[in-house]
């Protein structure tokens, strides 16, 4: 009996693998589901917290004074803390509020309650890999022409290790499908090892397909490994999938998994989307591993999402960003051995020129000197000559943790801003903005630069939605352009600028991924693919509708409100 369950769990739907059962939908699944059991548990806690409290109201006189005494100290606290203006200003409305409970909140989510061990953990990871992979000096030393990008990459070295990468071909893919296909591709030549870190798996058609070469390259020896977001537990696979994929020979772990625990570490989530295969490739982008994200099937119209691909030595950045947030929980870490590059560099062209082309004379060798012979720098294509062709630019992988106290994301995006000389344009499928990253579009824009922003036509969280439209007027009023775009949702985060640079990643322009989750990108500096960026960008602007103050007033109504309401509670969403 035991053995038919197992081969009916892994039988293959139509022409896809699936490991576990659909989801049951409805109310009744709803109210006994994994999640409803969870909330109940946290509830009762917070209730055992509270009751202390309802307690003391009954000696009216000792409550207010304790009251009293307990919000002047958190006050003082919150004036002295480092966090965002918008934060404090919040907090200080919560407190004013509910006095009592809303100190005792903050207080909660500044003890670190539940996550102080991962906290650790964390830091210590990044610490060991501080110099894992160290800058090439004459890398940095091209970088010094005036752009700012030597500053930046200074910076990033600072926050963690992110060194500025030569000779690293970088494909843009403007769909999800199109990484898809590239994926599906790229994961049949694995050898060593494939290393997924997604935010949301869904069994389906486009995991489905993934697995069944991850399941066929595990039986071959390759070390497969597959880290995916705990909160996925929640919503799209059960429990024990993560035991499932172990039991088939892939190596699999859910990141901060949700317990019946109160604690404030479930608000930081592994957002990243991160795929490598032996060291050689590497994706990143918003695309998760779910049917929508390839238009496979329809929730809020068109999906628009966008990925890059990377081939080169730039790739290792991406390895050790896996790797770093694998071994959090592992007793043995283990990081030098995935890191280097397998085969070395790219081809060595001067060696390729060096080497007698067929039907080339002896005369155009390489010198013993290294110098080009006159006749071999002349020698035509058509006498069997092949020279690889040139990669330009210059690639940065980065990533931010939300417990090192550097807003890296942020001030990725604030950089570009501030050193536009054209144009900054933009994707991004929520707009829920700090008074610093306003301030910085704003600036951008009162001082001339074309800065453009595509948003989502239909939302998938109307709420969301409604924070990213009450910001519309005071961006358009320094002269920022705001599009929506109409044949449905936008899930890229790009932001392109001055045909010079470009990031595509995991960091979307909200709290959620500018304070709270672990996130991941890829900067570009010069290189060939900056200018499909732009190109896609456009292309999908003229599927827009444009933002305007007649289109602000002809808004609804239920934006209009939910906006204004939803606002001071923004920087907490």
């Amino acid at each position: 009996m035991g053995k038919k369950k197992k081969e009916n769990r892994d039988a293959i739907s139509e022409d896809y693998v699936r490991l576990a059962k659909p989801r049951k939908k409805g109310l009744k699944a709803f109210i006994f589901s994994r999640f409803m059991v969870m909330a109940v548990f946290i509830a009762l806690q917070v209730a055992f917290i509270m009751v202390p409290v309802i307690i003391l109201t009954s000696y009216t006189s000792h409550f207010l004074a304790l009251q009293t005494c307990l919000v002047f100290c958190v006050l003082i606290y919150l004036f002295s803390n480092s966090m965002d203006s918008s934060a404090k200003l919040t907090w200080m409305v919560i407190i004013a509020i509910i006095p009592i409970a809303g100190s005792v909140m903050l207080i909660f989510t500044q003890v670190n309650a539940g996550h102080r061990l991962i906290t650790n953990r964390t830091q210590e990871m990044i610490r060991q890999t501080s110099s894992a992979i160290p800058q090439d000096q004459q890398t940095l030393n091209e970088l010094k022409d005036g752009s700012g990008t030597d500053d930046l990459v200074r910076y990033l070295n600072l926050t963690g290790c992110f060194p500025a990468f030569k000779d690293t071909d970088v494909e843009y893919f403007p769909t999800g499908e199109e990484k898809f296909e590239s994926m599906l591709e790229e994961l049949k030549k694995a050898e060593k090892f494939i290393f997924m870190e997604y935010f949301i798996i869904e069994e389906g058609y486009m995991w489905g397909k993934i697995l069944e070469i991850l399941l066929e390259k595990a039986k071959e020896g390759v070390d497969v490994r597959v880290m995916y977001d705990g909160m996925c537990e929640m919503s799209t696979l059960p429990p024990e999938y993560y035991v499932r994929l172990k039991e088939r020979g892939i190596k699999s772990k859910p990141f901060s998994p949700i317990k019946p625990i109160l604690s404030s570490h479930y608000n930081y989530r592994d957002h990243r989307k991160i795929l490598v295969i032996d060291g050689k490739v590497a994706y990143n982008g918003g695309v998760n591993l779910a049917d929508e994200y390839i238009n496979r099937i329809t929730r809020f119209g068109h999906w628009k999402d966008t990925a890059v691909c990377l081939r080169g030595p730039a790739v290792t950045s991406f390895t050790l960003m896996f790797l770093q947030m694998w071994n959090v929980d592992e007793k043995e870490p283990e990081f030098s051995k995935w890191l280097e590059y397998p085969g070395g560099k790219l081809p060595d062209k001067k060696k390729q020129l060096s080497e007698p082309a067929e039907g080339a004379s002896e005369e155009g060798q390489q010198m013993s000197d290294g110098s080009l012979t006159v006749k071999e720098a002349d020698v035509p294509a058509e006498a069997g000559q092949s020279e690889e062709p040139e990669i330009n630019g210059y690639v940065i992988p980065y990533c931010d943790c939300p417990l090192d106290g550097y807003k890296v994301g942020e001030a990725v995006y604030m950089d570009i801003l501030n050193r536009a000389d054209k144009y900054v344009h933009i994707m991004t499928p929520y707009l829920i903005l700090d008074g610093e990253l306003q301030q910085a579009i704003k600036y951008a824009g009162d001082r001339g630069i074309d800065v453009r922003l595509i948003l989502p036509g239909i939302p998938d969280k109307k709420n969301a939605f409604a924070l990213a439209k009450s910001h519309y007027k005071s961006l358009l009023d320094s002269g920022v352009k705001i599009y929506e775009y109409t044949p449905g949702f936008v899930h890229a985060k790009v932001c392109v600028s001055d045909d010079k640079k470009a990031v595509v990643g995991t960091i979307n322009y909200d709290y959620r991924s500018l304070y709270h989750h672990f996130e991941c990108a890829t900067y570009m500096y010069k290189t060939d693919c900056i200018q499909d960026i732009e190109n896609d960008f456009q292309k999908t602007r003229f599927q827009c509708r444009e933002v305007t103050y007649e289109t602000i007033k002809e808004e609804k109504l239920f934006y209009k409100v939910m906006g204004r309401v939803m606002k001071f509670i923004a920087p907490l969403m």
